[in-house]
């Protein structure tokens, strides 16, 4: 019986949406696996076929990453200040770094549980493939997310919204590099078709190359998945930071926090 109740029908602000949840600090196992197992319905549902192929899947990953870049909930200084407050700029992005990694170890965990279903019933709900392209983008989702928070704590200044700050989010990504003012702000698709988008394939060919390692029967794939995708996570965010660290302004400490434990995780 179809779960139409739940799933979407893989239009960009409905995959948006799945993705942004999944991009949250705190979610159950079982939430997680049921967020991924639906982004695979959507991306189904957009037709998606022969993902066997390593150009088709990336070309898909390139595109949906590109779609959904707009829609990753970024928090600005003074919201991530009242959610960890009492932290200094150093111990806030260390938090920051440490929960995005945890999320996407837990997408990888995720992923892993779901991919077990094709090892145990015909596989007729999910394929690897497209399967593994999913966790590849959520992954990206987080990291995006990490990006834009790291900017702001460094003080480099992101664009706007929309696709001028997905553009340079984007860019930051694939670059592994802080966001460039010079981008011009033109609609992502634009940007993407030049040497961004190479870039951007590129690093996603790589980190979908990485997870094909991962299957296997069972859940053998799971802790494989959640310690490459911690340590890339914490990787990207090492070499992003070196170069925020060198553009970065000088601001005043946050103001003291009232008594009591903090808020975020």
């Amino acid at each position: 019986m179809s779960d139409r109740g739940d799933t979407t029908d893989g239009g960009a602000d409905d995959l948006g949406a799945t993705v942004a949840a999944l991009t949250e600090d705190d979610i159950a196992p079982a939430r997680r696996r049921q967020l991924l197992t639906r982004m695979v319905s959507q991306a189904r549902s957009r037709g998606i076929s022969d993902l066997f192929k390593p150009r088709a899947a990336v070309r898909w990953m390139v595109d949906t990453v590109a779609e959904i870049a707009p829609h990753v909930p970024v928090r600005d200084l003074a919201t991530l200040r009242q959610h960890f407050p009492g932290l200094d700029d150093a111990a806030l992005a260390e938090r920051l770094i440490r929960n995005a990694s945890r999320t996407t170890a837990g997408i990888g965990a995720a992923g892993g549980g779901v991919a077990a279903v094709e090892w145990t019933v015909a596989p007729t709900l999910l394929s690897a493939p497209v399967l593994l392209a999913a966790e590849t983008v959520a992954v990206v989702a987080v990291e995006l997310k990490l990006i834009g928070e790291l900017h702001e704590i460094h003080g480099v200044s992101l664009p706007g919204a929309g696709s001028q700050r997905a553009v340079a989010l984007v860019h930051s990504w694939a670059t592994q590099r802080g966001v460039n003012p010079m981008v011009p702000g033109v609609g992502v698709g634009a940007v993407l078709g030049t040497a961004a988008r190479k870039e951007m394939r590129d690093m996603l060919l790589r980190r979908f190359g990485r997870n094909l390692t991962t299957l296997g029967p069972f859940l053998t794939g799971a802790a494989v998945a959640s310690f490459l995708n911690r340590r890339a996570t914490r990787q990207m965010a090492d070499q992003l930071q070196a170069d925020l660290r060198r553009r970065g302004i000088a601001r005043p400490a946050p103001p003291p926090a009232l008594p009591g434990p903090p808020t975020g995780t």
